[in-house]
């Protein structure tokens, strides 16, 4: 029993800590940042949004709410099933995938919703730039893209456009 109890454990650190190594570190987006980055992304009803890490699905459910279609991309499996979970009665609006998004192919998007850190921005940003659907919009929360200067800013939040 205790031995089950450290693996569980074990796989919590890593599911958790684990992330970082590949993106971000599971932190809720607040309300009030959902509110602005949807505001910025500034899509109508029918578009789509893809987030990148979605963690519990609060953006999701934020964007299917504004009568959006979302993609979320989540590698920590736990925090995958919540997601799931939590955005099951939006199931025609909102998708979970289980993944890596740096090596899965990214469907095609009006715009891009990430609360990332700062060592990946550039890499983000290349792949912005070589995604195949333009025009696409970047909205990221706290941290911005090294030697780009976004489109518009509002309480921490960036918006870039890739055209």
């Amino acid at each position: 029993m205790i031995t089950i109890l450290y693996i569980l454990i074990g796989l919590l650190i890593l599911f958790f800590c684990g992330i970082v190594l590949f993106g971000a570190p599971y932190l809720p987006t607040l309300k009030k940042q959902i509110n602005v980055s949807l505001e910025l992304a500034d899509l109508e009803k029918g578009q789509t949004l893809l987030e990148l890490g979605c963690g519990d699905g609060r953006v999701l459910i934020a964007a299917a709410h504004l009568g959006l279609n979302a993609i979320g991309y989540e590698l920590n499996p736990f925090l995958a099933f919540v997601a799931w979970a939590r955005t099951r009665r939006y199931r025609r609006q909102v998708k979970i995938v289980i993944g890596n998004y740096w090596t899965k192919k990214w469907p095609q998007t009006d715009a891009i919703f990430v609360f990332l850190i700062d060592k990946y921005m550039k890499k983000l940003d290349n792949k912005c730039m070589q995604y195949p659907y333009k025009p696409l919009k970047l909205v990221s929360f706290a941290f911005q893209i090294p030697d780009k200067t976004p489109v518009q800013q509002k309480d921490g939040i960036y918006l870039y456009k890739y055209t």
